[in-house]
């Protein structure tokens, strides 16, 4: 990692965010089972560990897709997870606990370190005039007319949008001119937890896209096809270098690891939903989390409502989000440290 860069992470966590101190010595042992988020989980363990020796930890470490199946079924403590609870897994879990599960974010997604929960960018033609969007106007670019949006595992009719919300033309985001009754063409990931992320955020957790919403999977993944595997026509770096570089009228979402060095394309600045500032995807509004799109890595937990965490998860999960383990997500360069008032924010749940 650049010096500059993990300087950089450094300086966004202390001297503002408070050094650990143990308000209790604690013991036992913390089963963890999910993501071990690139290898984070056991160096904040170890952290740990100098000053909690008495605590041990057992770890299944698998995949994140782990993570909310071993809190349901009771075999962990702490569900480390690189994106967010599906439908299916908070519903899963409040059937059987009768509560949502409770969570903590512990880091944010990487700007463009493959593989690490990355934030989401918008790209238009190098040619298109539109330079910003908000999130409104991506659901109505890529979204179309739903009767309710989902919250957790409720379908809320709150979140439900109309037909006249759906954006189809450049002409209907003040494009003149020729692009003016042009078609939008939309672009963009096949289900995935990234695309789960989209859905989430953009459209309000609906699933009903732009019937020209075209498909494509990361490069070099595993989910491109065995008969696909020489050309990869279905990877995105295919999609943005071969199909958006050449369309004018088309837009498309992805993760700057795939469009890393692809001409003929440009990235946009967003605003939030309801609008406000517009800010352009860089490591820094990453790291500060004003980019709209950026994503979230939790740790889930079996929480009863009013109920206390157990010390020696708490005293854990209180060093995680504390200086040191920050600083230990910065000096390892995959995911981005929390901005000092995020971690207080999440060391505020743990009380």
């Amino acid at each position: 990692m650049p010096a500059a860069v993990l300087i950089c992470g450094l300086l966004a966590v202390a001297p503002a965010l408070p050094a650990y101190q143990p308000q209790a010595a604690v013991s036992g042992t913390i089963r963890n089972f999910g993501s071990g988020l690139g290898g984070l989980v056991k160096l904040w363990e170890q952290g740990f560990a100098k000053l909690q020796p008495a605590v041990r930890f057992d770890d299944h470490l698998p995949t994140s897709d782990a993570a909310i199946p071993a809190l349901v079924t009771g075999v962990a403590d702490l569900a480390p997870d690189g994106g967010e609870a599906t439908l299916t897994e908070s519903l899963s879990f409040y059937e059987v606990h009768g509560y949502p599960p409770a969570d903590i974010v512990v880091a944010t997604g990487s700007f463009d370190v493959e593989g690490h929960s990355n934030g989401l960018m918008v790209f238009v033609h190098e040619d298109n005039p539109v330079g910003k969007l908000t999130i409104a106007q991506l659901d109505g670019i890529f979204g179309a007319e739903r009767t309710a949006g989902m919250r957790g595992f409720k379908w809320t009719p709150a979140d439900a949008r109309g037909a006249q919300g759906d954006i189809r033309t450049w002409g209907q985001l003040g494009l003149a001119g020729e692009w003016a009754d042009k078609p939008i063409q939309t672009y963009g990931h096949a289900p995935s937890g990234t695309a789960r992320f989209f859905q989430a955020v953009v459209l309000n957790n609906g699933d009903k896209w732009n019937p020209n919403y075209r498909e494509f999977v990361e490069t070099g993944s595993k989910m491109i096809a065995d008969e696909d595997r020489a050309g990869q026509r279905l990877g995105l770096v295919h999609m943005l270098r071969d199909e958006l570089a050449n369309d004018r009228y088309g837009i498309a979402w992805t993760v700057m690891p795939q469009a890393r060095g692809i001409a003929g394309v440009k990235a946009i600045a967003l605003a939030p939903r309801e609008g406000g500032t517009y800010i352009f995807p860089s490591r820094g509004t990453f790291q500060d989390r004003t980019y709209p799109l950026v994503r979230s890595i939790h740790i889930f937990f079996n929480r009863a409502p009013g109920a206390p965490l157990e010390p020696r998860l708490r005293e854990f999960l209180r060093f995680i989000v504390s200086r040191e383990g920050q600083d230990i997500v910065a000096r390892d360069g995959g995911y981005l440290p929390l901005t000092a008032a995020a971690a207080l924010e999440q060391l505020r749940k743990l009380d």
